[in-house]
């Protein structure tokens, strides 16, 4: 037996780096890279709720594994003793597992919290406007604007390491603000705005898109977000200042008009 356990989990190591998995891949399904101050949040409770998880597969798969062979049926052997019940034994497979899920509930409330809270103290406001099939930002400190189609999707410019002010709005269906790899995302809900704060730490280019199945073109509502230094964020929004594109695109004047191919933006 304890061959096979040591030929097993030789074959699993070996195909594990064959296959050019990490640690973290192979035994935590690893979240993406975080890109913001805040996804560490999510990923330590991740990380922690798969180690929970590892530790109490571990245990019950090694009972199962001494169950079976210590307690194996033999040639001539008579069956063993029946019983119907074990009270020590149902009381410590009732009384762990709520406790377990307790712990989980109190880190993950904890955790949410932290993720939720708006201190206000933000370096630049963003309204976030999710219409079908696009999204619009506003740029509020900065006077502008950009909007997107579902043909060409918009670019959220932000600079890096300033704690940025998110306000969610929609003028029709509820959609989801996502971007990966900040390990978060939030609903965009008609007739409430949702604000969330976040600070980006990486600079580059993060895809993002809405997680709420929100009609025939949800597949379609696409956006980047690039994170780039103060220079260049002031550059751009001046860009968007030459293109005529300043004050605020209000939610309810957002219209979406046209067929897959052919999509136009009424202000």
């Amino acid at each position: 037996m304890t061959r096979r356990v040591g030929l097993i989990a030789g074959v699993v190591g070996v195909a594990l780096v064959a296959s050019g998995c990490t640690a973290n891949e192979a035994f935590f399904f690893d979240l993406p890279s975080p890109a913001t101050e805040e996804a560490s949040i999510v990923q330590n409770l991740w990380t922690g709720s798969w180690i929970a998880a590892w530790g109490v597969g571990i245990v019950t798969w090694a009972l199962m594994i001494w169950a079976a062979v210590a307690y194996r049926r033999r040639k001539n052997d008579d069956v063993p003793a029946q019983t119907k019940y074990n009270i020590p034994l149902e009381t410590l497979y009732t009384v762990v597992p709520l406790i377990m899920i307790l712990g989980l509930f109190f880190f993950t409330a904890r955790d949410q919290t932290e993720l939720i809270a708006v201190d206000n103290d933000q370096d630049e406001t963003v309204n976030v406007v999710g219409f079908r099939w696009s999204w619009a930002f506003n740029y509020l400190d900065e006077d502008v604007y950009d909007v997107g189609t579902a043909s060409i999707p918009p670019t959220l410019y932000l600079p890096v390491d300033e704690k940025i002010r998110f306000e969610l709005s929609s003028p029709d269906v509820i959609h989801s603000f996502w971007v990966p790899n900040w390990l978060f995302k939030m609903d965009v809900i008609p007739g409430k705005v949702n604000v969330f704060e976040v600070t980006p730490n990486e600079t580059g280019t993060f895809v993002g898109r809405c997680a709420e199945l929100c009609g025939v073109d949800h597949a379609r509502m696409l956006f980047n977000v690039t994170v780039v230094d103060r220079a260049e964020y002031e550059a751009q929004m001046q860009e968007l200042r030459d293109k005529g594109q300043t004050g605020k695109l209000e939610s309810e004047r957002v219209d979406y008009e046209g067929e897959r191919d052919s999509e136009r933006i009424n202000l």
